[in-house]
């Protein structure tokens, strides 16, 4: 038995066979032409089929997993029309006199560099997707893509690396898990493979594990090991394991239907986070009690241009009436940092993640707000819907979106659109700067949903994609607590509620703690909705701080 350890991107395990994945090379080797025009024809007819073939990836995709796991190709597709990308090809055609796929070969290479140099571990991650984009053209000009991967069986798929593309090429139903060699938990590639559910494992320490190509294999995405050709003592207590979780999973799946109540008696509203349809979907599966962040933003991610009002509140109005009158809170765009769309032509950053983002953004280009606000007050008609700001820094920031709103309001009225006039605004903490000043931001708005992803970063200095800096990142700093503590005692003293909706709240050890602190409301993934039920039920609320505060 050989054993491996690697990072764990989704904690479940599995057994079965590998399979190793080794993508033929596509490398192209470099002839002088005497017709330039002729191989600049070919490259445009190559990029033209490419982009053919990333819609049909993207439908297929937007069908199975989503908009925002979708929107990976859509950004690859981007990238095949950006004119930075598309001159060097054709310049390094004309200038060396060269065939197209080698210059393709060429303008890759450069711009996965600069993508590696850059300091943003995001940025540095989008390398691969130049490269995945860079061969796609070169397969097609060399003849073809690879065929689709066929299974006679469940497969957990090793790999020394996949692109999305690659992960594209293989039937959801056909995997069991991955073990990559490479990788790093914000690529594309990881992000696919949680949203797959499935478990898997990166950063794999081995030799090579193409040797492990058809060998039985125990992937334990819990405790980030695998075990090749496994003794029978370790499959043995691994079938005790996986008893335990599948008895787990009946005993999560009974609490459906039940209320989360603490033993002391505080009813807590357990919500669900969702990005699309499918969120809502899996949130509705999970008895999510109502959705306490719809991240919005990613209904401009899959746009080539700005979505319209009508398009917007067509989208809205589906997740409320899905949702049958449960409570739905839609957080306003929250574009910027690691979250890009083109077409709104933000300028390269330093430091992104302290720059031009969300409300920042949304308060210096009105337009942009009113039309998202304009869709938000028309279907909120159709449903339970409460408004989140994100980014607020400042009381100033806050009363500028309240005139905003109030401008928004008189004019579809004015226009006898049917609105709901009494939809309750709610802001993200997620800077100390709202956290200390939340006594003074209580009594402007309805609500607090504490964001402690951003809090922990802004918190702590410490970028939270920078996988290099995790051994120091700790969002249980005892800072972050006090800050979340300051934040629910002042929106309770003005007698409103505090919800948190960053991945604390479905950390199932500090569950406790945070009901301690007075959070009336959790949102979290859909998955682990009723985990969080099932520690909320053998908790308890403490003082009942907030016990009186009505949600």
């Amino acid at each position: 038995m050989v054993t491996l350890y690697g990072k764990s991107i989704f904690k479940d395990v599995c057994i079965g066979r590998i399979y190793y994945y080794s993508p033929k090379a596509t490398k192209a080797a470099p002839y002088r032409i005497d017709d330039p025009e002729r191989e600049i024809q070919l490259y445009r007819a190559a990029n033209e089929k490419a982009k053919t073939q990333l819609n049909e990836l993207y439908d297929k995709t937007l069908k199975d997993m989503g908009a925002q796991n979708a929107a990976i190709f859509d950004a690859h597709r981007i990238l095949l029309e950006d004119e930075e990308y598309r001159q060097a090809i054709e310049k390094t055609i004309e200038e060396k006199m060269v065939n197209a796929a080698y210059a393709i070969q060429l303008a890759g290479t450069r711009f996965a560099g600069i993508f590696r140099d850059m300091d943003s571990e995001y940025m540095k991650e989008r390398a691969a997707d130049v490269m995945d984009v860079t061969e796609r053209l070169i397969k097609i000009l060399l003849g073809g893509m690879d065929e689709k991967e066929r299974f006679n069986e469940p497969v957990i798929l090793a790999a020394n690396d996949l692109t999305p593309s690659d992960m594209m090429l293989f039937p959801k139903d056909k995997l069991l898990g991955f073990i990559l060699e490479q990788g790093s938990e914000n690529s594309h590639t990881a992000i696919l493979a949680k949203s797959m559910g499935v478990p898997a494992l990166i950063s794999v320490k081995a030799d090579s594990l193409v040797s492990c190509d058809n060998k039985y294999a125990i992937l334990d995405g819990v405790n980030g090991v695998v075990y090749i050709e496994p003794d029978e003592k370790t499959i043995s207590g691994f079938n005790i394991k996986l008893n335990e979780i599948k008895n787990k999973k009946k005993e999560l799946l009974a609490l459906k239907g039940q209320e989360s109540i603490t033993l002391d008696g505080k009813k807590i509203c357990l919500y669900a986070n969702a990005g699309s349809m499918d969120d809502i979907k899996n949130a509705v599966e999970n008895d999510a009690e109502g959705i306490g962040l719809f991240r919005s933003e990613f209904l401009y991610m899959e746009k080539d241009d700005f979505p319209t009002e009508q398009e917007l509140f067509e989208a809205y109005k589906q997740v409320l009436t899905t949702m049958g009158g449960k409570r739905v809170i839609i957080r306003t765009l929250d574009i910027g940092a690691d979250k890009k769309a083109p077409y709104f032509r933000l300028k390269d950053e330093e430091n992104p993640v302290l720059g031009y983002r969300a409300l920042r953004i949304c308060l210096d280009r009105p337009e942009i707000f009113k039309t998202q606000l304009r869709a938000l007050y028309r279907a909120g008609y159709y449903g339970n819907l409460s408004i989140l700001i994100p980014m607020v820094i400042s009381l100033e920031e806050i009363r500028k979106v309240k005139e905003i709103i109030k401008i928004v309001k008189n004019e579809l009225k004015q226009e006898n659109k049917p609105i709901n006039d009494s939809i309750e605004l709610g802001i993200m903490i997620e800077t100390p700067a709202a956290a200390l000043i939340s006594d003074r931001l209580a009594k402007e708005v309805d609500f607090f949903s504490i964001g402690t992803n951003d809090l922990s970063q802004y918190t702590l200095a410490i970028d939270r994609q920078n996988h290099e800096l995790l051994p120091f990142f700790d969002p249980r700093h005892e800072a972050i607590f006090k800050l979340i503590k300051m934040s629910v005692d002042a929106i309770h003293k003005e007698g409103k509620w505090a919800g948190i909706c960053g991945e604390l709240g479905a950390d199932t050890e500090v569950t406790s703690r945070l009901l301690e602190l007075g959070i009336d409301e959790f949102s979290v993934s859909p998955g682990v909705l009723l985990e969080v039920r099932k520690k909320i039920r053998e908790s308890y609320a403490g003082s009942l701080n907030g016990a009186d505060i009505t949600i």
